[in-house]
């Protein structure tokens, strides 16, 4: 089992940034994948980027150039940088993992871009 928790959400500007930051309980050195989906109101959920173990990532072509997703072992830590920021980018913003079985969950972070 792993416990997720996200931080670094919050309101911003449009053309403005933020970092996403999600904790793991454990090591991530094994993880198969970590990654990030976003919900906005009234929509389904969306996969967002994607690391793998191997270091791979992985993003929807809405955020491509401008979301970066990067990892750090020794702090057990995802991180999910944007830029350019804009208003259809407004979601909640939930952390994922997959160890080996079954997938895990952070409790989501908010994320508003105002015009």
């Amino acid at each position: 089992q792993v416990q997720l928790v996200e931080s670094g959400g919050g309101l911003v500007q449009a053309g403005g940034s933020l970092r996403l930051s999600c904790a793991a309980s454990r090591s991530i050195f094994s993880i198969r994948a970590m990654g990030w989906y976003r919900q906005a109101p009234g929509k389904q959920r969306e996969l967002v980027a994607t690391i793998t173990r191997t270091g791979s990532t992985n993003y929807t072509d809405a955020v491509k150039g401008r979301f970066t997703i990067s990892r750090d072992t020794a702090e057990s830590t995802v991180y999910l940088q944007m830029n350019s920021l804009k208003p259809e980018d407004t979601a909640v913003y939930y952390c994922y993992a997959v160890p080996v079985v079954g997938v895990y969950w952070g409790q989501g972070t908010q994320v508003t871009v105002s015009s």
